[in-house]
């Protein structure tokens, strides 16, 4: 063979050689690719970016009372139950982002002691390992429900306080147990109609006595009257906000909700009821056609001064529970258009949760107020007595314990929480209306939602403006604390609420 030949058959060996090479990395980058697509095809689908997100789960546990009678707390005087009208919950919801865990409980009660809910939180904790500051426990505030803090006295009252304590942990433990991947969702709808502001300006002479003889300048619960009303003294938040969580099918898996409206109450005589906050979560699963491992849940929002009834209208005569119905049908609708406002649910959320404590003094009477309330103690006659303005006496008692107290102030937990870019803020309080709609206007986040009654029971928060004006929120005793605690608790929060969006409050 010439030389010619064999240099020609060198050149098509090298260029079938060369062709293989590029044959073979051309199938292996095809390869590549199918496997990148097919990645990527499964991160797309319902659900699969969770996997390595969002987690949550939810649970209800079952905490109504079984052993009566039972004394229903929030009232000057005794207020017996024989039996329980419609069932009570603990319920739960926890979520996992991977970095932080955070658990959000709702309890059927007019308002658990902090040392009961972290005893709960303690057990829960030791269960799951999330930790006792990541974890917000609120109060419904319902009026017609069984005493919780009792550790002595009647042993049905006794025995409920172990009831609940291990039912608040179990419904965390549950819902730690049940995380799966999951996205979520926040939105607001307005339900202005149901929602009334309960202090009143009255006309001209029409302002009674308050029972240290004194004349308000607002009264709360005024009589329906319009020779007697003038205008109402704040605000209403008319906004149901609401959180909805989704399974990695999309199904709903959890509601929490909030509303400004203390409880609504008319419920049949003698029993206990969750009052509108149970029906609610009753409701909800048929209004989202969730399954049966769907929880719903209402929280209380910023009602301290805000109740169901509408002073200036006269309703038609309603039956017991009628009313609770109505408003959490209501209610339930209105959650229902605030899901459909979600654009999307997301996985890829954030979460954050900072908890501080906040120490606020006692108030103190001064002399003369101290020396009035001994001088009303004092008087024995049962004619006398009747000659006083209402509740002097028992006012009087708690002006005497408010000077006698020992110590100087007490230490309330405030917390902030994020979930995207949603904010919550509980507050341990009856929390004014006001300071709620300041937090929300102050807040960095498009979505703020705020909690009373959560993580404890300290009384009636007003506004320094407020307290000025009087009446029953604001009197020594139904009010414990310094008269500008929501000046400091709502620097507090919004300082916190900044923190967890990134920034200043000042930018």
């Amino acid at each position: 063979m010439n030389c010619s030949c064999k240099y020609s058959l060198g050149i098509r060996r090298t260029q079938m050689v060369v062709g293989q090479r590029k044959f073979l990395l051309a199938v292996w980058f095809g390869l590549l690719v199918l496997l990148a697509g097919v990645a990527r095809a499964q991160d797309l689908a319902p659900g699969r970016e969770s996997e390595s997100r969002l987690r949550a789960g939810a649970a209800a546990v079952d905490i109504t009372p079984t052993e009566f009678p039972l004394n229903m707390p929030g009232g000057f005087r005794a207020n017996m139950a024989e039996r329980a009208h419609d069932p009570f919950f603990a319920r739960a919801l926890v979520l996992d982002d991977g970095v932080t865990t955070l658990a959000m409980a709702v309890v059927d009660s007019l308002g658990v002691a902090p040392e009961v809910l972290e005893e709960a939180k303690q057990s829960a904790s030791q269960q799951t390992g999330i930790a006792t500051d990541r974890m917000l426990i609120c109060s419904t505030h319902t009026h017609s429900g069984p005493p919780s803090n009792a550790t002595d006295g009647p042993a049905p009252a006794v025995a409920y306080r172990k009831v609940l304590i291990q039912g608040l942990a179990e419904a965390i433990v549950q819902a730690h147990g049940a995380l799966q991947p999951a996205s979520v969702g926040a939105a607001s709808h307005p339900l202005p109609d149901e929602v009334f502001n309960r202090r009143w300006y009255l006309k001209p002479g029409k302002m009674p006595l308050n029972p240290f003889g004194k004349l308000d300048q607002v009264k709360m619960n005024p009589p329906r009257s319009p020779g007697v009303l003038d205008r109402p003294a704040g605000p209403t938040d008319p906004d149901i906000t609401i959180i909805s969580v989704q399974d990695a099918r999309r199904r709903p898996l959890a509601l929490f909700a909030n509303y400004s409206l203390h409880y609504v109450g008319a419920v049949p005589r003698g029993q206990l009821s969750a009052d509108y906050f149970g029906e609610f979560a009753r409701l909800m699963p048929t209004r989202l056609r969730g399954g049966g491992n769907f929880v719903a849940m209402m929280s209380n929002g910023t009602s301290g001064d805000i109740n169901n009834i509408p002073f200036t209208v006269t309703r038609p005569p309603r039956e017991p529970f009628e009313q609770i119905r109505i408003v959490a049908r209501k209610a339930a609708d209105t959650a229902w258009f605030a899901h459909r406002k979600i654009e999307a649910h997301r996985a890829d959320v954030p979460l954050g949760m900072l908890q501080r404590e906040v120490f606020l003094k006692y108030r103190r009477p001064d002399a003369e107020d101290l020396a009035a309330a001994r001088k009303v103690l004092a008087v024995e006659d049962a004619d006398a007595v009747a000659q006083l303005p209402r509740l002097a006496q028992n006012y009087a008692r708690q002006t005497v314990r408010a000077a006698e107290r020992q110590e100087d102030g007490l230490t309330v937990k405030l917390q902030a929480l994020r979930i995207g870019d949603l904010a919550v803020c509980g507050i341990p309080f009856e929390t004014f209306v006001q300071i709620g709609l300041e937090l929300k206007d102050s807040s960095p986040f498009s979505q703020t939602m705020v909690i009373g009654l959560a993580n404890g029971r300290y009384g009636y928060l007003p506004t320094p403006e407020q307290h000025r004006l009087g009446g029953y929120e604001t009197w020594l005793g139904t009010n414990r604390v310094q008269e500008d605690a929501s000046v400091i608790l709502v620097d507090h929060l919004t300082e916190m609420l900044h923190e967890l969006h990134g920034q200043s409050p000042a930018e």
